[in-house]
């Protein structure tokens, strides 16, 4: 799903709002959460998940094509865990 869609989805359900207001709505929400992890705080979503940043060291690495060893610098990645009741329901049967 894309967040278009997501955006057309949500005006669906909500017909007493307008899509700019939704568009709104969806587009603040995903700024705030950015702006979240970008500080190093942890989102969560109760029965969705927790967004959180993972810190990788930097260290050696070797490219694959020359098998030159090359350094990679430390560097900060999103990591998403999906919570108990999306797990669930990925796994009903």
């Amino acid at each position: 799903m894309t967040k278009s869609e997501l955006i057309a989805k949500l005006a669906a359900k909500n017909p007493q709002l307008y899509l700019r207001d939704v568009e709104t709505i969806v587009d603040t929400i995903v700024e705030e959460m950015s702006d979240a992890l970008v500080r190093g705080d942890r989102v969560e979503l109760r029965g969705f998940g927790a967004f959180s940043v993972k810190e990788r060291e930097a260290r050696t690495g070797r490219n694959p094509r020359t098998g030159e060893t090359v350094h990679v610098d430390a560097k900060r990645l999103p990591a998403f865990k999906a919570g108990k009741d999306l797990r669930e329901r990925l796994n009903e049967e």
